[in-house]
């Protein structure tokens, strides 16, 4: 698979702003420079991966922008207890698109989301929560979950307790949740 390069991370972030500004979401130039592709050491961003902008995270408190691009997957992962913390409570708010988010609980029937077929074997989770604009839900911490977003891509508002994303357990053992640029 290849390597995320810092072209693609340039081009990514460039395209990330456009979409952020489209939603009326405006981000300083110091931010737009410290966009985050997380693209799972995959090599596999156009469909597996996410692209966001932290805007804080300090002991108590994160928050963050997720963008993703049409049908781009974020792959079923939880978010651990780490020392005394009993691990990320997430709320996800849609701000434009549709985002796809599968949770612990009965499955879905017919779910919507399509995806990557490498990926499929290690989604667990397939019980189906749909978030349009203005819609929002809150995951506890240690929950399994993955998403997608819609033919159209989805901007998600994350707010939550302090995140660690370097702690968190993904279900595919071929995901590295921190990137390496090349």
């Amino acid at each position: 698979m290849p390597p995320l390069t810092i072209t693609t991370v340039q081009e990514l972030r460039t395209r990330t702003a456009a979409a952020l500004a489209s939603a009326g979401i405006v981000l300083t130039p110091g931010e737009q420079a410290t966009i985050e592709v997380a693209d799972c050491g995959l090599g596999e961003i156009a469909t597996t991966g996410l692209q966001l902008i932290t805007y804080i995270n300090t002991s108590r408190c994160c928050a963050k922008e997720l963008v993703l691009f049409a049908n781009q997957t974020f792959p079923e992962h939880r978010h651990p207890p780490v020392g005394t913390d009993p691990g990320k409570e997430e709320t996800f708010r849609c701000r434009q698109g549709t985002l796809f988010l599968y949770v612990e609980g009965d499955p879905t029937a017919t779910p919507k989301a399509t995806p990557p077929p490498a990926r499929r074997p290690y989604l667990t989770v397939w019980h189906e929560v749909i978030l349009q604009p203005g819609d929002q839900y809150t995951l506890q911490p240690n929950i399994k979950h993955w998403f997608q977003a819609g033919p159209a891509g989805c901007i998600v508002s994350e707010f939550s307790t302090r995140s660690t994303d370097e702690h968190d357990i993904f279900t595919d053992p071929a995901i590295r949740r921190m990137p390496t640029i090349h």
